[in-house]
């Protein structure tokens, strides 16, 4: 819904509660621990996510999601098409390797901003235009994410539904209202997606979505 948010009315998100303990997934770069927020505030206008934080509302944040799949797909299949002859998704070696597909869990119950449904994004103003639309309208989305802060204080992050997975979930964390370390990660089941072993799991995951990340290995090298 791309117009102006209606005056005079006070909004009333409706929560989506992650109890404590719940499970998610994250692929982030090497260089950044798992449970480390981004500290960084986008550009108002120009670059940045659908709903980074803005100098005009700068806190840390964390996107994440709660399966893995819904996790790769929500960094490595961005304007990726299907390739002629093969119907496959084709993801560049040198953009995938960067990656590192890392489980966490929730160390407190947090309460997130439902927008995965029709009454969710209802009680926001919104529509589905809000988690769909494209990277040209993102500055708008920003927006939308600073006027339920405003209204929702009390609220540790939003959740809705993955464009590029649906329909599960993807989600982001806000850093100044989730309290001291409320994610636990679990190193020993991350992955490395510089690695045989991280590119052969990652593409058992991603194969019913014709997904595929390129390689450097032999076949037999992801297989043994």
């Amino acid at each position: 819904m791309d117009r102006m948010p209606p005056t005079g009315v006070t909004m009333r998100p409706l929560p989506r509660v992650l109890p404590e303990g719940t499970e998610l997934w994250r692929c982030h770069e090497h260089e950044f621990g798992p449970g480390s927020f981004n500290p960084n505030t986008a550009h108002p206008y120009f670059g940045g996510n659908r709903f980074d934080a803005t100098e005009q509302d700068p806190y840390p944040f964390l996107y994440a999601a709660l399966d893995p799949v819904t996790a790769l797909c929500e960094v490595l299949l961005r304007s990726v098409d299907f390739a002629d002859r093969t119907a496959v998704r084709l993801i560049p070696w040198a953009q995938a390797s960067r990656y590192t597909l890392s489980a966490l869990r929730t160390t407190r119950e947090l309460s997130l901003v439902e927008l995965g449904t029709a009454e969710g994004l209802a009680a926001v103003w919104q529509d589905s235009w809000l988690v769909d639309a494209e990277a040209a309208d993102y500055p708008k989305t920003r927006y939308w994410v600073r006027l339920i802060r405003e209204h929702a204080a009390g609220v540790h992050g939003l959740v809705w539904e993955s464009k590029r997975c649906r329909p599960r979930s993807a989600l982001q964390l806000f850093g100044d209202r989730c309290g001291q370390e409320p994610l636990a990660a679990d190193p020993e089941r991350a992955l490395r997606l510089d690695s045989p072993e991280g590119v052969a799991e990652a593409n058992r995951l991603l194969n019913p979505l014709r997904a595929v990340v390129s390689s450097p290995w032999p076949p037999d090298s992801l297989t043994s």
